[in-house]
């Protein structure tokens, strides 16, 4: 029969090692050192991120906050805060604001909306308000006038209590009855020439005469009650005079101290209500600077002092500023909260201990990110924030109620039912910035109703950036721009192509440049060093490559144990022979930082059967469902592809050997399908190549990640053994354009040591594998006789074959039965 191979798919040949790596050429460049590029304003490749912070930011309605996504290390927060800082610079600054006591409710502290800068200043005029009264009440009240107005008040009551007494006590010396006063209070007793009759004498007296005093004395003991009912009245007036004479003199002095004060402050309707509320205070409860004075040890009274630190007479005149944004011209507020716990976000009440009991007021009341930020801009970790209990919820509730409620997580878990402060609600006007990874953002948007309504903006962050001329000479003045902020030594034009070079390996992709800023800094940090331990004065090539040899030197353990146990014996890889139903896989390992290629043998076997293809991974549950359905594939592959007129009558397994944890993914599923055409084919397959790439249902190989750790895994090992020239990776065709690998492997293929075959199709690495050609089905509906897949059809047409025959006769066998019977 004719070979009637389509000419793309016959064996492909290695790639030339110039396909391998693409390089950085320095001379392209245009410059010598790093030291006569101009710096970048803004990130590169990031137009789209940063146009979406820009509209965020600048838009004023409710609901436009912004959620910046993408990877860890995309210079995002360094982004959003060169952005907003640079746009808060030439916003208003917002209103400062302040708690002050409330005298009619107290545990309602009153909010007071000051303009930029007011606020410590009506602190400090409060402070010295309360000192210069401290010092002027005493003295006012120490003043002759007073004393003397004070005496006058003080006589007048004496002597309104004496006139009651004196009739009292005239009345009842005409009646020989004396009023005698005791420590237990007023007594009445009988007289006799002025003096008290002593009681053994006044009970020798006669009855009558007896009886005749003791009438008397039960008189003058209902007036004299009667007159005691007349001296608290006596003393209260006595005290109200006193009251108002002191109301009168503080009066004036405390009014004139008020109106000094409010002319500070002028057009401000809230300090003017406070104040007129503290004059009225103070003014009522005078006493306490008399109080204060008389018990002061000889030192001056300062508001700032401890004394009235701990003592709330004083303290409920103070003023708790919570924002003070420093005066007009120093821009909006540009906050990053790094811890935002609740108390963090939306502020909290603090306690002190007095008496073995913890008390507040509304001096302890503390700012949260949103008061420190209300009027400008927060910006917050999504993932920090929505792993702090309650703050998520916090957050929006604010946002959606425009202000800023104070709540603890007591309260929210409704474990406070006594009175605490309940301070007045901040209006508020902040744009929010959440920074998080992409996951956060679209679980978000699908499981939070509120997160659309809240956050309508979404700054998308890239990682990678197309590889051109153009973004060379950008990412070349970005290396620069992170060398002069990091205060590192310039680089020479041979070092920024290498770190280009790296920027491309990172990205896995020869076509783009990795965005990541985070771990490009690091490699830049690193190289550094390395220049200073040198004793150079600027960065190498030499030293960027020492950078990255080291930093895999650092972790690699894992991967030289691994090595170890395939070069020992240990696992079993061949990298010579030819086997049937066994080839070399290829994964990818990752642990912490370091990522590498490990191979893997893969062993398939078959036999007659229902056309079943068994995972044993599946089986044992250590395969994930991206490798069952890889499998799966391979089964849809193999009934539409051979003995299309038959049944399929196929038992196989597929295992990789040697494999103690979990398998997921489907970049092994066409080393799996040579495997089985192998084993149905009764062709050995090369053990001297590995495979890697997925496959669909058509034949076709599709491109998968980490081909660069995959092949550089497999030439550690053939480089351990010792490379023969025969040795190679298959890759998909489609995964040429990612290579960027190792210099060494590099190397090795362009002295023919080492080969990559890029391949299109099954049948193109069948051939590769088997070293027969694969074959196409002709116009006879037949493949070739020979090739890979006329003896695989021939194979399962067989096992048809087998099973018709045997289901035959176990019909004849069952009929005798039944004749029998």
């Amino acid at each position: 029969m004719t070979d009637t191979r389509d000419p793309a798919d016959h064996p492909t040949a290695p790639l030339d090692a110039a396909r391998l790596r693409t390089r950085c050429d320095p001379g392209a460049l245009g410059f010598a050192s790093t030291e006569e590029l101009q710096p970048l304003e803004a990130l590169v490749g990031q137009e789209r991120a940063l146009g979406a912070i820009r509209f965020g930011a600048s838009i004023k309605r409710p609901g436009f906050n912004l959620f910046a996504l993408g990877t860890a290390g995309t210079g995002r927060h360094t982004a959003i805060r060169a952005l907003l800082e640079e746009k808060a610079k030439a916003e208003p600054a917002p209103d400062d604001w302040v708690y002050v006591n409330n005298f009619e409710v107290a545990h309602k502290p009153k909010a007071l909306r000051l303009p930029p800068g007011t606020a410590v200043r009506l602190r400090d005029c409060m402070n010295a308000l309360i000192d210069d009264l401290a010092a002027a009440i005493p003295a006012l009240f120490e003043s002759d006038d007073y004393r003397a107005r004070r005496r006058a008040i003080d006589e007048q009551a004496e002597e309104a209590h004496e006139k009651a007494f004196d009739a009292l006590r005239q009345k009842a010396e005409e009646q020989s009855v004396g009023i005698l006063r005791t420590p237990m209070g007023f007594a009445l007793a009988p007289l006799r020439d002025g003096q008290v009759i002593k009681p053994e004498i006044f009970n020798d007296l006669p009855r009558e005469e007896r009886a005749e005093i003791e009438k008397k004395i039960a008189a003058l003991q209902e007036e004299l009650e009667a007159v005691l009912m007349q001296l608290p009245m006596i003393q209260k007036e006595h005290r109200d005079r006193i009251r108002d004479l002191n109301s009168e003199l503080a009066g004036r002095t405390v009014g004139l101290s008020i109106e000094q004060a409010a002319r500070e402050f002028p057009g401000l309707d809230g300090v003017r209500d406070h104040l007129a509320a503290v004059e009225k205070d103070l003014v009522d409860n005078v006493q306490i600077f008399l109080e204060e004075a008389s018990a002061g040890d000889g030192q001056p009274f300062t508001m700032g002092g401890t004394r009235r630190q701990n003592d709330p007479r004083f303290r409920r005149y103070s003023v708790n500023v919570l924002v003070a944004n420093g005066g007009s011209g120093m821009g909006a507020p540009v906050v990053f909260e790094e811890n935002p716990t609740l108390a963090n976000i939306v502020g909290r009440v603090e306690h002190i201990s007095q008496m073995g009991a913890l008390v507040t007021d509304f001096m302890l009341i503390k700012a949260g990110a949103l008061h420190q930020a209300n009027g400008g801009y927060l910006v917050i970790d999504a993932r920090r924030l929505l792993t702090q209990p309650f703050s998520w919820d916090a957050l929006k509730r604010n946002l959606s109620a425009g202000c800023i409620t104070i709540a603890s997580a007591a309260e929210e878990l409704s474990l406070v039912t006594t009175i605490s402060l309940e301070p007045d609600p901040i209006p508020l006007q902040v744009k929010v910035v959440l920074v998080g990874e992409r996951l956060l953002y679209y679980l978000l948007a699908s499981l939070d109703p509120d997160f659309p309504e809240l956050f309508k903006v979404e700054a998308d962050f890239d990682e990678e950036i197309e590889r051109s001329a153009d973004t060379t000479g950008l990412y070349a003045r970005l290396i620069s721009t992170i060398a002069g902020r990091e205060g590192l030594r310039p680089l020479t034009v041979d070092g920024v192509a290498r770190v280009i070079d790296e920027a491309s390996r990172r990205a896995e992709d020869a076509e783009r440049l990795s965005l990541q800023i985070g771990p490009l800094a690091d490699l830049l940090r690193e190289a550094d060093f390395w220049a200073g331990e040198d004793k150079r004065d600027r960065i190498t090539e030499k030293d960027v490559d020492h950078a990255v040899r080291q930093r895999i030197r650092r972790s690699d353990r894992v991967r030289e144990r691994s090595l170890e146990q395939i070069t020992r014996g240990n696992v079993l890889i061949d990298t010579d022979g030819a086997v049937v139903g066994q080839i070399n896989g290829l994964a990818v390992t990752s642990i912490g930082n370091l990522s590498f290629g490990r191979p893997s043998r893969i062993t398939a076997r078959v036999r007659m059967g229902a056309g079943k293809v068994v995972d044993i991974e599946r089986e044992v549950e250590l395969g994930g469902p991206l490798h069952s359905k890889g499998v799966l594939i391979l089964s849809s592959f193999l009934s539409a592809r051979y003995a299309l007129d038959r049944p399929m009558s196929l038992w196989a397994s597929l295992v990789f050997e040697q494999s103690y944890g979990g398998v997921d993914g489907d970049s092994a599923s066409s080393a799996e399908l040579y495997a089985l055409l192998s084993a149905l084919a009764e062709l050995p397959l090369r053990q001297d190549l590995a495979v890697t790439g997925s496959v669909n249902q058509i034949g076709q190989v599709q491109a998968i990640g980490g081909v660069n750790q995959k092949i550089e895994g497999f030439y550690d090992v053939c480089a351990r053994r010792g490379l023969t020239g025969r040795q190679g990776v298959l890759i998909p065709a489609s995964n040429v354009k990612h290579l960027m690998l190792r210099e060494d492997v590099v190397e090795a293929a362009a002295q023919g040591r080492f080969h990559i075959y890029p391949v299109e199709t099954i049948d193109q690495g069948i051939e590769l594998l088997t070293g027969r050609p694969a074959g196409r089905r002709g116009d006879d509906g037949r493949f070739p006789e020979g090739t890979v897949n006329a003896r695989v059809e021939d194979r399962l047409s067989g096992y048809a074959a087998v099973r018709r025959e045997y289901a035959a006769r176990l019909d004849e066998h069952n009929q005798d039965q039944e004749t029998r019977t």
